[in-house]
């Protein structure tokens, strides 16, 4: 062969490889923009339709792969922000309802009681102390209905300083003496004697403990039993109120703390409940930094743990 056939097939040979190079190039470049343009299409059909679709793409590009991965990771995102919205919204109507029910109540037998006294010549101090005591209950629901309202908007600022959680549960415990005896319960105190300092704020600490404590009576009170125990682990504090009653179902042990959740007997005039207690007592036990929890075996037993920062000088 000659030298200029050499050349001249060598010439040829480059220039193949170079249209090949190009051709490749191209039909990469034309597959990704038509991958893309698939991608964006789909996108597109998923927000305007609202559903909850995801982007599917079959390439071996994993350039394209992973930005079909993190468009679905924002999509679920999306999905997540919305069931949550929903669900607050459900919540929000549910709590409005039975506010209004648990209202409207005693304000009907406040009204009947004026209308009462207003027909008689004479009025009866009984009549006007369950004018009084109904009156109250309005009041007690109401407080509750904003204080947890301003806790949901992160409205309330706690000044947390150094607190005796001991000194504390006892106070809270002796609040109730009077109640439990006259109910017959039998009452299990373990609180060590020296001090045990949290960070905590003293309305609210008081809040969350009458909460428990009264959650534990109300639901309790079937067990006959109430115990109180203070425990110091590591950085922490922990407080358990403990019922023998008829407990919480392991369906309802996530949603125990939801607004408004009341067991199917919170409507009984003997059990007075408005289901925010709980609620309230979480949402003031993490903004100390803390939180509650729940461990119940039904019928058996029932144990709320409060959890705090234990104080660090």
């Amino acid at each position: 062969m000659s030298g200029g056939a050499v050349i001249f097939f060598l010439s040829m040979s480059v220039l193949l490889l170079l249209c090949i190079t190009l051709y490749q190039q191209f039909a990469f470049r034309t597959g990704t923009q038509t991958k893309l343009k698939e991608i964006g299409q789909k996108l597109e059909e998923i927000l305007d339709t609202d559903s909850d679709e995801k982007v599917m793409v079959f390439t071996n590009d994993k350039i394209l792969m992973n930005l079909a991965a993190q468009i679905n990771r924002m999509l679920e995102d999306r999905q997540k922000i919305k069931v949550d919205f929903r669900r607050s919204q459900l919540s929000s109507k549910k709590m409005l309802s039975n506010i209004s029910h648990d209202i409207k109540t005693p304000m009907t037998v406040i009204l009947g009681y004026l209308e009462i006294i207003r027909l008689s010549e004479t009025i009866e101090k009984e009549t006007l102390y369950k004018v009084e005591e109904k009156t109250k209950q309005v009041m007690a629901l109401i407080d509750q209905f904003f204080t947890l309202a301003k806790l949901e908007a992160k409205d309330t600022e706690l000044d947390i300083t150094k607190r005796d959680i001991c000194q504390i549960c006892r106070e809270n415990i002796l609040d109730f003496y009077e109640l439990l005896t006259k109910q017959d319960f039998e009452v299990n105190i373990d609180i060590p004697e020296e001090p045990i300092y949290v960070y905590g704020n003293e309305e609210a600490l008081q809040r969350i403990l009458f909460n428990l404590i009264s959650n534990a009576i109300r639901y309790g009170a079937q067990g006959k039993y109430i115990g109180l125990t203070v425990r110091s682990h590591d950085s922490h504090a922990l407080v358990d109120i403990i019922d023998h009653g008829k407990g919480i179902e392991k369906a309802f042990a996530q949603t125990v703390f939801d607004r408004l959740f009341t067991m199917e007997d919170s409507r009984n005039k003997e059990v007075q409940g408005n289901g925010l207690g709980l609620t309230i007592a979480q949402n003031l036990a993490r903004q100390l930094g803390g939180d509650i929890t729940l461990e119940s075996e039904p019928h058996q037993k029932t144990v709320f743990t409060v959890t705090l920062r234990k104080f660090t000088y």
